[in-house]
Formats: structure tokens, sequence, C-alpha cells
């Protein structure tokens, strides 16, 4: 098994660093280190390719680029026992709207809301002020289509809970 809090620590990287987010509708994440191959099957099956070898060699998900779209290929062709049923919730993801938001700076941006397809991103409008984001945790379904689109990298998806900022 490998270590890769150890493996951080031996690299003089930053140990604090948030956990990576693994393919949807993974069990855990120890079960997920543990038993992948690192084959990259997964990897080759993604459609929208933001499936990627990672630390360690294991796959993760670089929502900077592109959205995951639930097609469950990751899961069908990997061969290892590695994955809840795809009828469960693919992931819980914690989204953060952070204050390089051109918007939280005064600038009029709405790309976010704009790709975001079950529409959990609204802009409320504030007298004499830019329109603000707002997230409706309900409707998110972590799919990472505002993390790529947004021209200042504002949009942080990481493993947890959903929250807004």
């Amino acid at each position: 098994m490998v270590d890769l809090s150890r493996r951080n620590f031996m690299q003089a990287k930053q140990v604090s660093t948030p956990p990576t987010i693994r393919l949807p509708w993974t069990v855990d994440e120890k079960v997920f280190t543990q038993g992948c191959s690192q084959c990259g099957d997964c990897i080759d099956a993604c459609e929208e390719n933001i499936i990627i070898k990672g630390d360690g060699g294991f796959p993760e998900i670089n929502f900077s680029a592109g959205e995951c779209t639930f097609c469950q290929q990751c899961v069908k062709a990997c061969k290892e026992p590695l994955f809840s049923p795809v009828d469960a919730e693919p992931w819980q993801l914690t989204i953060e709207i952070t204050g390089s938001c051109l918007a939280k700076s005064q600038v009029h941006c709405q790309v976010c809301q704009d790709s975001c397809e079950p529409e959990a991103i609204n802009f409320t409008y504030l007298h004499g002020s830019v329109p603000q984001p707002e997230i409706a945790l309900v409707d998110c379904t972590g799919c990472g289509a505002c993390v790529a689109i947004c021209p200042e990298s504002a949009i942080k998806l990481s493993t947890g809970l959903l929250a807004a900022n």
C-alpha cells in the first residue's frame, strides 16, 4: 500500500493539501488506494477526459479540464470492487467561491451560472452593486462544470459535504 501523506512529506510537498477528488461512486479513499491497480482503464474510458493520473499513480478528477457528466464509464471500465452502486450519490463535494471571483470584485461576470445545468448557481441583484453568486446546495450535483469555465479559477470543489460560500 502506498502512503500518500508519507510520499508528500518525503518530496517536501505541502502535507495539508485538501484530499484529492477520486472518481464518482468511489467507496472510500483507503479502500480505493488499497484496491486500485493503477491500470488506467478508467482514464481511457472517461468521455470527458477529466480523469488524470495523480500522486502515487492513482486516478483523480481534474475539474480544470472539464465537468463530470456521470456517464459511469469509469466505473464500468474498472475491474476492481472499488465503487458503491451507481444509483447512490456519486460523491459529496464542498463548493467554494473564493474572493478572486470577479463578481466579488464588483466586475459583472456570470459564466458559472451559465454553465450550471442544474441551475445551482444564481446571482442575486443587490442595490448599487454587481450581482453576487449564491449556490443552491440542494441543486448542486458537484459536476464541476463551473470550475473550468471560471476566468479567475475562483470556484473550488473538494471532498466533504457541500457548503456554499
